[in-house]
């Protein structure tokens, strides 16, 4: 695949983010942004406030509001750092992954049914793409991917497309 074709792959993921999380989630209650943050914390385990905000791309201020929010709904604790008692570490609780379970088989639900109208050749193609899918996930993750500190600009060598972290899903 040439690089001019980003634009058009792109555009094409943008399309199937915004499906997947806005059209086919369940109306939980739950935000993007609460939804991804629960999803960091089952991925990675219970982290500072500071990381968990750079992690998310939000400020701490507006990470700290999240969190109280997250807390007070019963979705994750807050806890003091055993090895530095100033700092306060945040962490999924049991009804917050049962939160995201939820939230994924609604969402998994849906898909299959529209699938379901979609020819078999069209649904060995999307089966087929998932190893690539996972690739560029892995690559967008990494240290020197484009849109991270110390990454390539997007028109260097690559050409970004990093829009959201989907190392799991929310």
């Amino acid at each position: 695949m040439e690089i001019a074709s980003a634009p058009a792959l792109t555009a094409a993921l943008e399309q199937l983010v915004r499906l997947l999380l806005r059209r086919l989630s369940p109306p939980s209650g739950l935000s993007l942004a609460a939804a991804a943050t629960l999803a960091t914390l089952e991925r990675s385990g219970p982290q500072r406030l500071t990381e968990l905000a750079a992690r998310e791309g939000v400020t701490q201020p507006a990470m700290t509001q999240l969190v109280s929010r997250l807390q007070g709904e019963g979705l994750v604790t807050r806890d003091i750092d055993p090895s530095d008692g100033r700092v306060v570490r945040v962490g999924i609780t049991d009804a917050g992954r049962a939160a995201l379970a939820h939230r994924r088989e609604v969402r998994s639900r849906r898909l299959a049914q529209l699938l379901a109208r979609l020819s078999p050749a069209d649904r060995d193609a999307l089966l087929a793409a998932v190893p690539a899918i996972e690739a560029l996930v892995r690559l967008a993750e990494a240290p020197d991917s484009p849109g991270t500190p110390g990454g390539s600009e997007p028109g260097e060598t690559i050409t970004s497309l990093r829009a959201v972290d989907t190392g799991a899903s929310f």
